[in-house]
């Protein structure tokens, strides 16, 4: 007969939220991830900026294939493997962003900082090299440019 858990045995961190698509929020992500096992809460929140390789930008458009948010959910899967730990909320934003818009939020709950400083790091470098999401810089000479189309 196998032997009940124990309450302090390992979990794996739960997937609260993994999605591509409009309004990513700092403060649902934060609210998603809550849980009195984490003693730490690192969050990324990525920016639309004014300016891109020495050039003026007037906004972003960012489009993204439809299975972008499957793909996002199954590395943030990924990522959650991780000891310690404890949640994780994942948005990637589309449609029109203007400068000072968020285009990306993460929040990683983790027992101890390290664990949620490093995880979060790895979950926001491997969303840009592997989530299929393409941003269209729109510059203020008029000219433009697509990020990311293979």
């Amino acid at each position: 007969m196998a032997e009940p858990a124990s309450v302090d045995a390992p979990r794996p961190a739960r997937v609260v939220h993994a999605v591509v698509g409009p309004a990513p929020s700092l403060a649902a992500a934060v609210a998603a991830v809550a849980d009195p096992r984490a003693g730490c809460v690192a969050t990324f929140l990525g920016v639309v900026r004014d300016h891109d390789h020495g050039r003026s930008v007037r906004r972003l458009e960012y489009s993204a294939h439809p299975s972008a948010t499957d793909r996002l959910r199954a590395l943030a899967q990924e990522v959650a493997e991780a000891e310690g730990l404890v949640a994780i909320a994942v948005q990637h934003a589309t449609g029109d962003l203007a400068i000072g818009d968020i285009a990306v939020v993460a929040a990683v709950a983790a027992e101890h900082r390290a664990q949620a400083f490093a995880a979060c790091h790895l979950l926001v470098d491997r969303l840009k090299a592997e989530v299929p999401i393409w941003k269209h810089q729109l510059f203020a000479d008029g000219d433009d440019e697509w990020v990311g189309v293979p």
